[in-house]
């Protein structure tokens, strides 16, 4: 349905279009979308505050019709029902008896309340994420997800929907999705953004491959009093931190934060791996873990500066991309001092991250409502008071012969944040940004990997047998504003430079949206150079209407539209080498799509290119 007014004085346009339809992952679901857009030509000069007005009472709208539906849902369900048949068109009466049976009119159009059904229950592994055929029926939500609400489910779908459009062959489980969503009360446009950001920043970091290629200094082995420690009463894992008894200054200054914060990273990603399994073995979804902290011995030693601003980095870093995996956190035997901690913590940790610690001073644990509520009584460590035996270091004072010089540790920075085979570039309206690759030798394979974190793009491949000029950094922005020298912008192809004798394009314009990741390769025919481009993209507002989008206009007020942001990856083979580099390629970079083996050849340049999205 489309809803189409003007007005004459005021020179403004409205559309509103409602569509309603059948999901298209559960045919029992009804999937109802609305989308409007507004174009305000001339309104006394109040153009933008009658916008804005517009999108305000729009959005205030669609929060009302909202709450109506989740009213009528409630309603339903209290008054028992669980099921209404889905409406279908009347059946045409026989030939014969058209002239006696008059026609009856259709049922009232019905919202259908899903229920459990009699399916066998999936696992994730026989329902990958990623799989067009897979479904959320209830046995697999009930097993692997949990309790979701209609919308909940819905919010899952959709976001997952869209990862497989803009993430293939990278797709995180419907648990690890569930974390973001959770994470931002199932607002999905806000989870969709995080969600996306850690996913690039796994795969920047390679922390997939954490587990497997990263190996503890010996130091952690012997100095670092934090473990793996059995389950909780809910099934949870358990870890077990002694942090009073932890020498943080001595393995700051020894280690270094980098190694601090692998080993926080390690423990994370051990704690997904313990969770899918613990899953498995009690029947039942468990999707985060428990921590224990025991603070004996907490001192103000542990308030050395230079480690608890560690601390705070670490705590940056976690909250970001391990969202909702954090159950419960049981702080014992906390001291006086820990008060002064907590202040300077506190802070940084999300609001719903904190109403899950649970603090006791002294023995309090021991008696009702303590530990015993959490943790049977067989896996009470023995430190506590309990009758297990806990392998945890007992910890002690790093030795200041293995310390590294102040100097060392202020000229270090953490690498797991700056050192990584990618590199991120600005691109702006009018100044993109260009690579150069000198080749010596035709037939040579440039491959590229490149995700586009902000904004949409245009990539292109051009060739010119002249050197250009030494890189610069583009010290304008569009319309003359000044960037900042740090931003990583480079400006390759000269101005005078024309189209088809100076240099040629060798690659057809590839458009690239936001959240998008792209692989691909080109075959060179001809030595010299090749520059890689990535063009700022101005998409038009809406593809079937001139007027603009409310979504468009919104996201414009919010965001600058003259910047975008590429994370990218290139490398050059040789010709004979690149069949064989394939499988390697994808084993050695974290989150690589599968690249094609075979190339196309073009008729018109005899190169050859793949691109995998």
């Amino acid at each position: 349905m489309l809803i189409c007014f003007s007005c004459f004085f005021c020179k403004k346009h409205f559309n509103l279009a409602l569509s309603i339809q059948v999901h298209p992952e559960n045919e029992e679901w009804t999937c109802f979308e609305q989308t409007a857009s507004l174009d305000i030509k001339s309104f006394f000069g109040f153009e933008n505050a009658a916008e804005k007005l517009a999108m305000k009472q729009y959005a205030n709208s669609i929060k009302k019709g909202k709450e109506i539906i989740e009213y009528y849902l409630k309603e339903l369900e209290d008054e028992g029902v669980t099921h209404v048949p889905r409406w279908s068109p009347p059946q045409a009466p026989p030939p014969t008896a058209r002239l006696q049976l008059p026609l009856t009119s259709a049922p009232a159009n019905a919202i259908p309340v899903p229920t459990a059904k009699e399916t066998p229950s999936a696992s994730p592994t026989d329902l990958p994420a990623g799989s067009p055929d897979d479904k959320l029926d209830a046995d697999y939500i009930r097993r692997y997800l949990g309790d979701l609400t209609p919308l909940q489910e819905s919010c899952l779908i959709r976001l997952r929907q869209w990862l497989q459009e803009t993430h293939k062959g990278k797709i995180p489980k419907d648990q690890h999705v569930l974390r973001f969503l959770r994470a931002r009360d199932f607002n999905l446009e806000k989870a969709r953004e995080i969600l996306c950001q850690s996913l690039t920043w796994r795969k920047q970091h390679q922390v997939d491959f954490l587990l497997d290629s990263w190996e503890r200094p010996q130091l952690l082995h012997d100095y670092y009093t934090g473990g793996w420690h059995h389950h909780d009463r809910d099934g949870r894992p358990l870890y077990i931190l002694r942090l009073g008894q932890m020498d943080t200054k001595g393995l700051v200054r020894a280690l270094g934060e980098e190694s601090l914060l692998r080993q926080v990273l390690s423990i994370n990603e051990e704690g997904l791996r313990r969770c899918e399994e613990n899953t498995r073995v009690f029947g039942r979804p468990i999707s985060c873990w428990t921590c224990l902290v025991d603070l004996e011995g907490l001192n103000m030693r542990h308030l050395w500066r230079p480690g608890v601003k560690a601390l705070l980095r670490i705590i940056e870093v976690v909250e970001a991309n391990y969202p909702e995996t954090l159950g419960c956190l049981l702080i014992l035997r906390a001291p006086r001092v820990f008060p002064v901690l907590w202040t300077l913590v506190s802070p940084f940790i999300d609001e719903n991250t904190r109403k899950k610690f649970l603090v006791y001073a002294a023995n309090d644990y021991q008696g009702p409502g303590g530990l015993v509520d959490y943790i049977d009584r067989e896996v009470i460590p023995d430190f506590l008071g309990g009758d297990c035996l806990c392998e945890i270091p007992e910890g002690g004072m790093v030795p200041k012969s293995l310390y590294r010089t102040a100097e060392t540790l202020e000229s270090e920075e953490l690498r797991l944040w700056t050192d990584t085979i990618y590199k991120t570039a600005s691109v702006f309206k009018g100044a993109p940004h260009e690579l150069l690759i000198e080749i010596s030798e035709p037939s040579s394979v440039i491959t590229w990997d490149f995700d586009v974190c902000k904004g949409d793009v245009i990539f292109n491949i051009y060739h010119s047998r002249r050197a250009p000029q030494p890189p610069k950094r583009d010290v304008q922005g569009a319309h003359g504003s000044i960037v900042s020298p740090a931003t990583n912008n480079m400006q390759l192809i000269d101005r005078s430079w024309i189209l088809g004798q100076d240099y040629s394009m060798v690659e057809t314009a590839l458009t690239c949206k936001e959240g998008e990741s792209v692989q691909g390769s080109h075959v060179t025919r001809w030595p010299g150079f090749y520059i890689l481009q990535w063009r700022f993209h101005c998409s038009p507002a809406c593809s079937t209407s001139s007027l603009p989008r409310v979504d468009d206009v919104l996201a414009s007020l919010q965001v600058s539209s003259h910047k975008c942001k590429v994370m990218f990856y290139t490398e050059v083979l040789g010709s004979k080498d690149f069949r064989g580099s394939m499988t390697s390629l994808e084993s050695s970079h974290s989150g690589f799509s599968q690249l094609s083996a075979a190339t196309t050849t073009s008729s018109q340049s005899q190169s050859s290119s793949t691109v995998s999205r």
